[in-house]
């Protein structure tokens, strides 16, 4: 195992007399056995993140140390890391077993010794009865499962996971997320998840790293990140749903935005805000209302013992003032009462 650091790093792709940089110095230290995940929309950097550690991309300035190595100029194959893709890259023909021991019969490790790894990594992600099925007769999870064996047996210092649940339904992604938890507690292997699902960072991640056209907007626990955002963007993608952003609530400085999470905010007769319902989305035990707060919407997450509000009708509301969250207009940055 080994720590993971980037130092300034950059990405620039060059086309003639053009350059496009697409990844902005991020500079971040991942402890030795720490579960980091990258999140971000889809084009903001996050898998060309990972494919410079992973040495499939070129990095165009600064440096990443794997342990006490800086990797830049090192081939994929002396990185001594393992990457699981989103889409398993299994060989079709081959069984299990061989697609598991595949890289390691090319290290010309013993074969005494791919036995033994490979039936240790089947044992905890539970392949064992599916070592001689080919890929085809495996449902997705299980293949994906296959896919984190080959990356197990392998014993790397880091982990690399690209989007590795995308391609499963929800009821599976679910189930994998607990697997892929319980395989990092017990292995406890440095490891980079990438991933576009904020819920998924939310429940895998130990520290997450949130980009955002290329730029680190901030990294921190998932308490740290939800709790304190860093900067409006932060709050508007995580959380579902996300925190409401107002830019001109009652009594609101001109020069700053109010930042209040939905579950923060309480239906109440002398409630500080009139706001008028406009549609009300039904979640099992709560519900989300989506009202209107002068020119802008507000949701507010109610309980169902509450009551439903009617569409229409106007209610009075109360943030609670522990709970709120101020960015300067101009920067998008956390301002601290």
């Amino acid at each position: 195992m080994a720590s993971l650091v980037f130092n300034n790093v950059v990405k620039s792709y060059h086309q003639g007399k053009q350059s496009l940089q697409v990844i902005h110095g991020v500079t971040a230290d991942v402890a030795d056995g720490e579960f980091v995940v990258i999140v971000g929309p889809s084009g903001c950097g996050k898998s060309t993140l990972l494919r410079m550690v992973a040495g499939l991309e070129e990095i165009s300035g600064g440096e990443i140390l794997i342990g006490e190595r800086v990797v830049n100029s090192l081939e994929p194959a002396a990185r001594d890391i393992a990457m699981v893709f989103q889409n398993y890259a299994l060989y079709p023909h081959m069984s299990v077993y061989d697609n598991m021991a595949y890289g390691l019969k090319i290290a010309k490790v013993p074969v005494d010794e791919i036995r033994r790894r490979v039936d240790k990594a089947a044992a905890i992600l539970e392949l064992g009865p599916y070592l001689s099925r080919k890929p085809r007769q495996l449902s997705g999870g299980q293949r994906q499962r296959v896919a984190m064996g080959r990356a197990i047996v392998r014993q790397p210092k880091v982990f690399l996971f690209d989007e590795p649940l995308s391609n499963l339904d929800a009821k599976l992604r679910a189930q994998t997320r607990l697997e892929i938890q319980k395989l990092h507690r017990d292995l406890g292997i440095t490891s980079l998840f990438v991933t576009h699902d904020q819920v998924e960072a939310m429940t895998l991640a130990q520290r997450m790293m949130v980009m955002n056209g290329g730029v680190m907007e901030q990294f921190g626990t998932p308490e740290e990140v939800y709790s304190r955002p860093a900067t409006t963007f932060v709050a508007g993608f995580i959380g579902s749903p996300p925190m409401n952003l107002l830019n001109q609530a009652p009594g609101l400085a001109q020069d700053r935005i109010l930042g209040i999470r939905p579950e923060h905010i309480d239906v109440s007769a002398d409630g500080a805000w009139e706001v008028m319902v406009e549609t009300v989305e039904l979640l099992g035990g709560e519900r989300l209302v989506h009202a209107r707060l002068g020119t802008e919407t507000l949701i507010i997450r109610m309980h169902e013992d509450q009551g439903a509000p009617v569409i229409g009708a106007r209610i009075r509301v109360c943030p609670r003032p522990d709970r709120m969250h101020w960015f300067d207009r101009s920067t998008g940055r956390r301002l601290e009462a």
